[in-house]
């Protein structure tokens, strides 16, 4: 695999893929299997969470409790992991209605073996002050070149920390960015002088990050965007563009996005299946 820098810098015709919390569709989400069959798919990044348990070691989970995922009205953070090994994942995104599987909660070091090699990882630590140990164990697992951490970057004195942690263990630290027409040209520049290879993005219009595409590409920066329902801006959601690829994904990617993470990877995969014919 290319380190994750040159692969996020390369030029490209069709968007690049992230799977929410692994492709869980035939798997339970964050677990190992989902981040395999990520990679199974050809999907080039695996979004994953990380939680640290009450004896110290981080884990993989997105919900402050383990209701939705492990049927248990819980604080995720309130067990060892021994006790979290010992409960089993819901199908796909989980919830009452799903079934439990014989998956396990997977602890970070064995999310980052099954990526290894074979898939790009991008990790969202729930806690900040996680974030350095979950650095150092990306260093310990030698895949400092193929991960992102990524932290929140509005102000001068965030873009410092980011510098900071990844100076500390050389992986790639992803700011997440809001862009509005008032403050794009003062965040880009903050950015380019961070050295970002990548910002994931939110917007108050389209035509902010559209209108500005010549100034990400010249400050080296890949312009990621979320089309999840629950989170994506001015209606460009999933569950519209798994109907209309084009009017979502498209319009994306006419503004300059290259990186689309999504729950609905399989769409995304076979409209950017249609528009490699095309090219």
């Amino acid at each position: 695999m290319k380190p994750y820098r040159d692969f996020i810098r390369g030029v490209r015709a069709t968007p690049t893929i992230v799977a929410h919390r692994g492709a869980w569709h035939n798997a339970p989400e964050n677990s190992v299997q989902s981040i395999l069959n990520a990679a199974e798919a050809g999907y080039e990044i695996v979004e994953i969470d990380v939680r640290r348990s009450r004896d110290d070691v981080l884990f993989i989970c997105h919900d402050d409790t383990l209701e939705r995922m492990a049927g248990m009205d819980v604080p995720a953070e309130s067990l060892t992991i021994a006790e979290l090994k010992e409960l089993r994942l819901k199908a796909r995104d989980g919830g009452e209605n799903q079934p439990f599987t014989e998956h396990l909660i997977p602890t970070l070091g064995e999310a980052l073996e099954a990526a290894k090699d074979r898939v790009y990882l991008d990790i969202d630590v729930k806690i900040g002050r996680d974030l350095t140990d979950a650095s150092r164990l990306v260093s310990d697992y030698g895949m400092s070149e193929h991960v992102d951490l990524k932290v929140k970057v509005q102000t001068a004195e965030q873009a410092s920390l980011l510098l900071e942690l990844q100076q500390a263990n050389g992986v790639m630290v992803m700011p997440m960015t809001r862009f509005e027409a008032h403050n794009v040209d003062v965040l880009i520049d903050l950015l380019a002088e961070t050295g970002a290879s990548i910002v994931e993005t939110k917007f108050d219009d389209l035509n902010t990050i559209a209108s500005r595409a010549d100034r990400f590409r010249e400050a080296g920066l890949a312009v990621w965007v979320n089309t999840l329902d629950g989170v994506a801006c001015c209606g460009l959601t999933d569950t519209l563009g798994a109907q209309e690829p084009a009017a979502v994904w498209g319009r994306l990617m006419d503004a300059g996005v290259s990186v689309i993470q999504t729950d609905e990877p399989e769409a995304l995969q076979a409209y950017r299946s249609q528009l490699a014919k095309v090219a």
